[in-house]
């Protein structure tokens, strides 16, 4: 009886050490539509936290990737200043199936599929939506969401960003 108990004591910490497997994430983020003579769309950075404020991954960032008469796109990113320092300098744009085009006012909706995260073990984190946009504000929404269970977390913005929303399916 002694072994099978050990067997099984080992097989829940393993299980409990584990990534969460077979689920996927869904984040939808809201572009409000801001009034101005000069509307330029936010570039818009989302990312993962631990509740320690490290960064664990960068799932998305929307720039204008083409140059113009102003410059490379890519010489704004840094505006967005809390990704910048926590990893977004280091990452090499545009990175297949994180970089895309800035996007108009609306609901946009990603789905991040289970296997690219198969590394992260189930816990708490935070996914983090921040925006910047030319000649507008900066601003950050921090959502705490719980990875490896099936749940919803949301929170809002109050100028560049509405509602975002972290759904984890199982």
């Amino acid at each position: 009886m002694r072994k099978l108990s050990l067997a099984l004591s080992a097989a829940a910490l393993s299980t409990a050490a584990a990534p969460a497997l077979a689920a996927d994430l869904t984040v939808s983020v809201e572009i409000p539509r801001v009034s101005g003579a000069s509307y330029h769309r936010p570039y818009v950075a989302v990312w993962i936290e631990r509740p320690d404020n490290t960064a664990v991954r960068t799932l998305a960032v929307w720039y204008q990737q083409t140059a113009n008469q102003e410059g490379d796109g890519k010489d704004w990113l840094k505006d967005m200043r809390t990704w910048w320092r926590r990893g977004g300098r280091a990452l090499t744009l545009p990175a297949d199936g994180v970089s895309s085009a800035t996007k108009a006012p609306g609901r946009h909706a990603f789905t991040v599929p289970g296997a690219r995260l198969s590394n992260l073990p189930a816990g708490d984190y935070v996914m983090v939506v921040e925006a910047a946009r030319e000649l507008g504000g900066r601003e950050a929404v921090r959502v705490p969401f719980r990875w490896g269970a099936a749940n919803t977390a949301r929170a809002a913005g109050s100028t560049e960003l509405g509602a975002v929303s972290v759904t984890v399916t199982r």
